[in-house]
């Protein structure tokens, strides 16, 4: 049996994933984060531009959060995402 985790992808960037709010990714016994970002980057390799800079680190403006915990005050990247969680992207929005 797999698992899957929901990821939630905020409606700027669903153009950059097909349009879709949210994508199953499939963790089987339990991924990391940056591994289902890495996922989700081999296919939509803008998507991940947009979410981590060179250094393979979350971009300051962009938060995520598992079941509804921020990850940087988890694991960060390293967190340990387990089938039936769901992740949402959330990128803020500067204005002035």
């Amino acid at each position: 049996m797999t698992g899957e985790v929901t990821l939630l992808v905020p409606r700027l960037l669903q153009p950059l994933v097909g349009n879709s709010a949210e994508l199953a990714l499939d963790v089987g016994d339990g991924a990391t984060v940056a591994q289902l970002l890495d996922a989700v980057a081999a296919e939509f390799p803008v998507f991940g531009r947009r979410v981590r800079d060179e250094t393979g680190e979350l971009r300051r403006f962009v938060n995520i959060y598992l079941d509804g915990e921020d990850v940087r005050r988890l694991d960060g990247l390293k967190t340990r995402v387990a089938a039936g969680q769901e992740l949402m992207v959330i990128q803020s929005v500067a204005g002035g």
